[in-house]
């Protein structure tokens, strides 16, 4: 079983550069929309406080995450977009310490779980390292957001290994939620990593080939930037459908973004 602890304190690193971010904004650039739909600023801060508070239920209340499972599935459709309405409707500075409070609980308790552990989640229960990768995915996905609509360029850091690695993780997930059969053959994926070295999957005489830049993976497997924008090159018909339907994050396929 993968040790958890490394990918909490990436969890923890990329938390806090968002909350560098969006700290000192004044409450004007809260209400700035994001380039999702709908959402602004406080909108993707209010998703993440709530997607760490449903985290932290799962680890800590089993019988409480089951009835929030029964919510969410009888309102499949509007379940994530409402709880992000009430959140954002806050106070800002509540919102972020709230935020703050409740991200620092999980990482604590994600700590705690023994690593053999399955966490009941809204798609295949996950052990606590991949608990930790999910929400490093989602942070870093939905601060590009947050990023995007203040203008500002991120540096990309080696925290996206682990975002690389759940993605290539869900390929046949991906597949299957778009009701396709998952390739017989394995894949090899080669990566750009920000340090220049090579991260890879799969063996090395895979004919279906995935290669390019480690952060332009994380871009599409997380949906943030069209395949086609991307330095990223599939070798074999398997692996170039691959790239028009991956995703890294539980759910139904969405229209991007």
């Amino acid at each position: 079983m993968a040790d958890a602890g490394p990918i909490i304190g990436d969890l923890a690193a990329e938390s806090d550069a968002l909350d560098a971010l969006v700290a000192a904004l004044p409450e004007a650039r809260w209400r700035q929309p994001t380039p999702a739909q709908g959402w602004t600023v406080a909108h993707q801060i209010g998703h993440l406080l709530w997607t760490d508070r449903v985290s932290l239920t799962s680890v800590t209340d089993e019988a409480a995450f089951a009835e929030l499972l029964a919510a969410a599935l009888a309102d499949a459709a509007g379940f994530v977009d409402t709880a992000a309405e009430v959140q954002a409707r806050r106070p800002t500075a509540e919102l972020l310490d709230d935020w703050r409070r409740t991200r620092r609980q999980l990482h604590t308790a994600l700590s705690a779980v023994p690593s053999d552990r399955k966490l009941t989640w809204f798609g295949p229960p996950m052990s606590p390292a991949s608990m930790a990768t999910a929400r490093l995915m989602e942070t870093w996905a939905h601060g590009l957001d947050v990023a995007d609509a203040l203008g500002v360029q991120r540096q990309p850091t080696q925290r996206l290994r682990s975002i690389a690695h759940l993605g290539v993780r869900t390929r046949d997930y991906a597949f299957a939620v778009h009701e396709l059969p998952p390739p017989a053959e394995p894949f090899r994926v080669e990566l750009r990593a920000p340090d220049g070295s090579t991260w890879a999957w799969g063996p090395g005489d895979a004919a279906q080939r995935v290669t390019g830049s480690a952060e332009d993976f994380c871009y599409l497997v997380t949906q943030r930037r069209p395949a086609s924008s991307l330095d990223i090159a599939a070798a074999g018909e398997d692996a170039k459908r691959w790239l028009t339907i991956a995703q890294a994050f539980a759910g139904p396929p969405g229209p991007g973004r």
